[in-house]
């Protein structure tokens, strides 16, 4: 035990730091509050007897910051700075990336890159994007840990686990993603974008959605400019495993295909966070004005919705609204449309879902009228039997039915199954009657001629007498 003590001096078990590992594995960087609200939500509603925030939070954040040590220990962890609000942050060193590639699942190449900003300047940037993907994910706290809190503790977390769902897990995630324009995965050529964020949780609806956050710090013409980069990237195309050339993000990220005829790219959703000195709302609108040529759709009046065919569906939103709403609520920002969206309808296309449903049920209605014709036309053709007037069965009809050459003759092919085994019965009691009738002659004759010769003897004997 003093020999696992002096390993781990703080303690920690092999599952807080799986946790630790799994967080700045994807985060890259974070500091041990995020941490803890995404691996241990439960704790967010514990030690809430103490006297003052700061000590509620030393208190629920105390086991991971004890696994950060014990990783930055054996090498795998390194400081990370201060937050702007002075909190310590984080992150894994390269020993440390492959470790916690190990604890996901994940190929190096899966990993994705550290942030360009870890560790300095507050990382003010990272800390946006940590916050972004927590306020997606939405992590549930488990009841079950909470047991002895307080009744208010315990009604908090009840409300949080009542609350709308977010989208995937953790490992739904990933940070730092290179999209090359040129290049491969692993050494994208210059010029190439970078994605904060890329989810995928089809179970949620979400096969795939890059992310981009800004703290309206960057001028809209930068932030139009990385659309070019997206739209590039889309538009690469790469020979896969079967030899077919195909979307090169297809090469590493499932999706399903529209329907009909349309090609359209993979969402993007930005996320504005106020920090800096820009209006969020001012740089929504600005950057889809520069930016239309990529997301503007075409009117289809015939069918009555827009064709977005190799366009990139752009969303917005900030990070205040989405914290407190979540991805369900009202708060997207579709570019192109007027009212605010649940996220799943800000990048899907519900006027062409409800347009296509329409077109699949007139479909349906118009086929069950045709097998409806059908049927009546067929049941016009069904043969009735000859004896009972009942018509036949579909069984008997095909019984009866000789287009096939090698199909056996039926003995009665006008009448019904049950008329028919009468007729067989019958035909077959006629035909016992008639064989025992014939066997009843046959024996009469044949008495009969073994009786003539001894009538004609006596007949003579009288006459000799």
């Amino acid at each position: 035990m003093a020999g696992k003590r002096k390993a781990n001096e703080a303690r920690s078990s092999n599952g807080l730091r799986g946790d630790v590992l799994s967080v700045l594995g994807v985060l890259k960087v974070a500091t041990a509050d995020q941490i803890q609200r995404l691996a241990s939500p439960h704790l967010s509603y514990r030690h809430t007897l103490k006297p003052t925030p700061a000590k509620r939070k030393e208190a629920r954040t105390a086991s991971h910051r004890g696994a950060v040590n014990d990783l930055r220990r054996h090498g795998l962890a390194v400081d990370g700075g201060r937050t702007r609000g002075a909190e310590e942050v984080r992150l894994l060193t390269k020993d440390g990336l492959a470790a916690a590639g190990v604890e996901l699942d994940r190929e190096p190449e899966e990993m994705g890159g550290m942030p360009k900003s870890a560790g300095r300047s507050g990382a003010s940037h990272p800390m946006t994007v940590n916050e972004t993907v927590i306020a997606l994910i939405r992590p549930k706290p488990d009841l079950n840990l909470l047991a002895g809190e307080p009744a208010e503790a315990v009604a908090a977390a009840q409300a949080a686990v009542d609350a709308p769902d977010g989208i995937g897990t953790l490992t739904s995630y990933a940070t730092e993603v290179a999209l090359p324009v040129k290049g491969t995965w692993k050494n994208p050529a210059i010029g190439s974008a970078r994605a904060d964020v890329v989810v995928t949780a089809p179970g949620d609806g979400v096969p795939l959605l890059f992310i981009e956050a800004d703290n309206c710090t960057e001028e809209a013409v930068l932030i139009a400019a990385k659309f070019d980069k997206y739209a590039r990237f889309f538009l690469r195309q790469e020979k896969d495993t079967d030899n077919v050339e195909k979307p090169m993000w297809r090469t590493r990220w499932s999706a399903p295909e529209w329907e009909g005829y349309e090609r359209v790219h993979p969402p993007v959703l930005l996320v504005f966070h106020q920090v800096g000195k820009r209006a969020a709302k001012k740089q929504m609108a600005a950057v889809a004005d520069l930016t239309r040529p990529h997301w503007q759709g075409r009117w289809n009046s015939e069918r009555g919705y827009h064709s977005y065919d190799g366009r990139i569906p752009i969303v917005a939103t900030t990070l205040d609204l989405l914290r407190e709403h979540g991805p369900a609520g009202r708060v997207f920002w579709r570019f192109g449309r007027t009212e605010r969206q649940p996220l799943l309808e800000a990048i899907g296309n519900p006027r062409r879902d409800a347009a296509l449903a329409r077109r699949r049920q007139a479909a349906r209605e118009e086929q069950q009228r045709r097998d409806e014709r059908e049927a009546a036309q067929q049941e016009a053709r069904r043969p009735v039997c000859a004896d009972c007037g009942h018509k036949f069965t579909d069984g008997r009809w095909a019984a009866v039915d000789r287009r096939e050459w090698n199909q056996s003759r039926e003995s009665h092919p006008h009448l019904c199954e049950d008329c028919q085994q009468l007729a067989v019965t019958a035909r077959q009691r006629a035909e016992a009657d008639e064989r025992e009738r014939q066997e009843q002659e046959r024996l009469r004759e044949q008495t009969e001629e073994e009786a003539a010769p001894q009538k004609a003897g006596g007949w003579r004997s009288r006459f000799r007498t």
